[in-house]
């Protein structure tokens, strides 16, 4: 699987990482260590997680799965914290305490002594963004990451942390932020991926096939076994069964039809060659699935079918 920098840091990742959010819920002890084995026999190297994921076993699952395979020192683990369970809901908290507490229990859940980066997973207003910063910071200097990012920021949230970072004694930089990036889904362009290149930081892409839409299957219907069809998931996936994204849908049909490969591996090769991506985060619900989606690493899109999927998934201008 080929590799990349996030952004000008040395950290170096696989373009697609492996997504754990359903482990332990969803995906069960076997599922997930047939993903993880597929994963790495494909040449993957990174893993996205975060203590909230799978109803809070995710971690405990992926770390119990990485001490049997022996692999730890192979990989770039990617946690995130941020989002902490309170009582019957799920709540920003971005405090010092709070997200040194979740960074402690991702280690011992892991079984590792540190994380090769550490994000905050969505920006919390109601904690100054001064001791959020802070906290990264700490971390590093006391061994528990090696690199930081951050998930979910808009563009002037990125300039403002890694201008504050960059400006401390250590000189530590933001180098990544995770955000929802695909064909249906070009919000990051209108801020985010300007601010991230100037900056030197790399871009993560959840939902690079747009919630499952870009697979296709869809197109006919809602089928019974899919996300869209749980009444857990049905608000997800929802906002993209539209018909300005069905127009965009039928595009990536016609290109996998004429490629002779599945719309998905169409859509992650579109989204590979978006300035400043170092990696798509690619979970699914079956290892049959993941394995297709894998191979998407080995296509290239034509220049005249990359112009035409920009051209009818841009968004329209007001």
């Amino acid at each position: 699987m080929q590799l990349r920098r996030v952004g000008r840091s040395g950290l170096e990742v696989s373009r697609l990482t492996l997504g754990t959010m359903t482990w332990g819920a969803d995906t069960d002890a076997f599922d997930a260590e047939d993903q993880l084995t597929a994963f790495l026999d494909a040449g993957g190297t990174t893993i996205d997680t975060a203590p909230i994921y799978g109803n809070g076993n995710t971690e405990a699952l992926l770390g119990t799965l990485l001490a049997k395979s022996g692999a730890r020192d192979d990989l770039v683990l990617a946690g995130k914290a941020g989002f902490v369970q309170r009582g019957t809901g799920v709540v920003k908290d971005s405090s010092r305490r709070s997200l040194l507490a979740q960074l402690d229990r991702t280690l011992a859940e892991l079984g590792t002594d540190h994380l090769d980066l550490w994000q905050i997973h969505s920006p919390d207003l109601t904690v100054p963004f001064e001791e959020t910063l802070a906290t990264l910071e700490h971390a590093v200097q006391t061994g528990r990451t090696r690199y930081v990012g951050v998930s979910n920021f808009t563009g002037w949230q990125i300039a403002f942390c890694h201008t504050w970072l960059a400006c401390r004694g250590a000189s530590l930089p933001l180098v990544s932020n995770q955000v929802e990036y695909s064909l249906v889904n070009r919000d990051p362009e209108d801020d985010v991926t300007d601010a991230a290149s100037h900056l030197g930081m790399g871009l993560f892409a959840w939902s690079p096939l747009g919630r499952g839409v870009l697979t296709g299957k869809y197109r006919a219907g809602t089928p019974g076994d899919s996300r869209g069809a749980s009444s857990a998931w049905e608000q997800f996936v929802g906002p993209y069964l539209t018909p300005q994204a069905s127009g965009i849908i039928e595009a990536l049909a016609r290109a996998s039809d004429g490629l002779g490969v599945p719309m998905g591996h169409v859509a992650l090769a579109w989204l590979f060659e978006r300035p400043g991506l170092a990696a798509a985060v690619i979970g699914a619900r079956t290892t049959a699935q993941l394995i297709e989606n894998l191979a998407a690493d080995a296509v290239v899109l034509p220049p005249e079918i990359l112009e035409a999927l920009d051209d009818v998934s841009r968004p329209e201008q007001d």
